[in-house]
């Protein structure tokens, strides 16, 4: 593999030459990149982050998608999982309303250009990995009128939506976040199909590029505010800094009128949201850039301070300068804050719930959830699993757990992959699969066994 290392530039190929040496890379799988460490050196407060790498071609490492056939994921003692409900197409994200229904987001990106040989490669990783299924763009409705943990009743609640994936509902209204606009729904308890027209709130940054599309979502605990996160449109700004506009941020908009600030800057792609209840903090996940190694840079977890810049594009995990990146602005990397727990790298955390039900073992009452997609530029992979950080006085204070396993094989095929986290009614932790079009239910060892899933 033919690698630069720590030369401060790029190197700049030929558009057909670089079209077929990443071609050439893809098809190769990365079987020339160096290892990775081990990831439990890079979770929690200060992980370890070792010198950056720049790559000629960068690597890529694909997880081959299998399907469960009579499989399902594991859990460790005291836990059991079932499928809630299969059959969906691409289910991105989970809500749970106050009745106890679940709304699924069935959500896909939408259709990018290409502008660099880069795109056609990321395209087909994401094909071949199982993230360009047919994109229903609709929200789904499952009903538990049983009470024993599967839904009876599914229905569509909202359709013909433009890549949707965060969902918040005050009062008597449910936001969507769309991947360019916030609208608004008028919902009654109980309805099982929204058929009023949407009214937008807000626009959000979207194409033509949208290259992180997903638009995470939640409200203020007093119900006046949304908070918005809106990631990055490129790894390392390399679309140019105007095409970033607003981006890699978590916004705040104002309820009534969708007036909007940035709350928080230079996080990549924050995608995922959740008010921790014992302090009032804001907190988010988000993920990094590639790129520079497979031990950079770690994705994380963090409070969100108001008007606070965490690095991205100019340095990471604080003050740590990305070489690729020119010109610098020592201005802004001078401010720059070090998140508060590192999750290891490229893990892709998509998901994300403070435990704050009674269903599971009292040891996760308070800690959160994080859902960890996976890798795809990293030996050997890293991710696909949910885990849990246990908080103290509403902050991290212990390592992260592994809590649902078993979406990556020992073969390295990947039965599915964990998105949306939600937690229902009774206290179980629901989990969105993308891959394998299903939602799992985690719930404690000692509740009834949960019958056959939906479909």
């Amino acid at each position: 593999m033919n690698r630069i290392r720590n030369s401060g530039r790029e190197t700049k190929l030929p558009r057909i030459a670089a079209a077929s040496l990443l071609t050439a890379s893809a098809l190769a799988l990365a079987s020339c990149d160096s290892n990775g460490g081990d990831p439990r050196k890079q979770i929690g407060a200060n992980p370890v982050l070792p010198a950056v790498q720049q790559y000629l071609i960068p690597p890529i490492r694909i997880a081959r998608p299998l399907p469960w056939g009579n499989d399902t994921p594991k859990v460790p003692q005291g836990l059991q999982v079932h499928a809630l409900a299969t059959g969906f197409q691409h289910p991105r994200s989970l809500y749970v309303l106050p009745n106890g229904d679940v709304l699924v987001v069935e959500s896909n990106g939408p259709k990018a250009p290409v502008f660099r040989p880069k795109d056609i490669i990321t395209g087909w990783v994401q094909w071949f990995a199982g993230a360009k299924a047919k994109d229903a763009n609709r929200i789904t409705l499952l009903r538990d009128t049983k009470g024993d943990g599967t839904p009876d009743v599914r229905s569509v609640f909202l359709d013909n939506l433009t890549s949707p994936f965060g969902v918040a509902l005050v009062g008597h209204y449910l936001y969507v976040a769309d991947t360019d606009a916030i609208i608004r729904y008028p919902y009654e308890d109980g309805e099982t199909k929204i058929t009023a027209p949407g009214v937008k709130l807000t626009d959000l940054p979207g194409g033509p590029i949208d290259h992180h599309w997903t638009k995470s979502l939640v409200a203020s605990p007093d119900g006046t505010k949304l908070y918005v996160g809106v990631g990055s449109n490129s790894n390392i700004a390399e679309n140019g800094m105007e095409a970033e506009r607003e981006r890699a941020a978590i916004w705040e908009v104002d309820i009534k009128t969708g007036a909007h600030r940035i709350y928080a800057s230079g996080t990549r792609n924050p995608t995922g949201l959740q008010f921790e209840p014992e302090t009032g903090k804001l907190w988010a996940i988000a993920n990094e850039r590639d790129e520079i190694g497979p031990d950079l840079v770690p994705d994380y977890m963090t409070s969100v301070q108001d008007g606070g810049f965490y690095g991205w594009p100019y340095s990471y995990y604080g003050q740590h300068l990305d070489p690729r990146v020119q010109p610098q602005r020592p201005d802004l990397v001078a401010k720059a804050i070090a998140p508060d727990y590192s999750l290891s790298s490229h893990v892709a955390p998509l998901g994300f719930a403070i435990y704050t039900g009674n269903g599971l073992p009292a040891k996760y009452k308070g800690g959160a959830f994080v859902s960890e997609h996976g890798s795809w530029d990293r030996t050997p992979f890293n991710g696909y699993k949910v885990v849990f950080v246990p908080f103290t006085n509403g902050k991290p204070s212990g390592m992260a757990q592994d809590v649902v396993i078993g979406f990556l094989d020992a073969d390295s095929r990947t039965h599915g992959r964990p998105v949306g986290l939600a937690v229902d009614r009774s206290g179980a932790l629901l989990i969105a699969d993308d891959v394998g079009n299903t939602v799992w239910r985690v719930s404690s060892a000692s509740a009834a066994p949960t019958p056959k899933p939906a479909s």
